[in-house]
């Protein structure tokens, strides 16, 4: 019982360490809301696509984070996640290609990915 409390804290202070990623990126998209929107556009995608994707990135990372933390849901919450990184990645650093992005979005994904594996300890099995 107590390795089991033991692991359990430790998986939650990761949880906090990988959602902390994501958050901090949050209010800057809601404060300069409008410049988002804007250098998404200026990747080619429409103007009001472009603001569908940021309202939609915004939610993705305020629900994915809450639930990857505490909700009893981390599936949902890592898979919101995923969904916001992904496509950020390729629209944002692999055209011109930014290895330290990249990468770094590499490895949040790979975190993400163990997120995911990990339920069974993280919901009580």
């Amino acid at each position: 019982m107590r390795q089991l409390l033991g692991r359990r804290s430790i998986d939650f202070i990761a949880r906090v360490c990988l959602s902390a990623v994501f958050i901090v990126a949050i209010p800057p998209k809601i404060i300069n809301f409008s410049s988002g929107v804007d250098a998404i556009a200026r990747r080619g995608i429409p103007q009001p696509l472009a603001l569908f994707l940021l309202v939609a990135a915004i939610a993705c990372l305020v629900v994915g984070s809450a639930l990857l933390i505490f909700g009893k849901n981390q599936i949902l919450g890592a898979s919101l996640l995923l969904i916001f990184i992904v496509p950020t990645t390729i629209i944002f650093h692999l055209f011109p290609f930014q290895a330290k992005a990249v990468f770094m979005n590499l490895g949040l994904i790979g975190g993400l990915i163990l997120a995911l594996t990990r339920t069974s300890l993280i919901d009580g099995d």
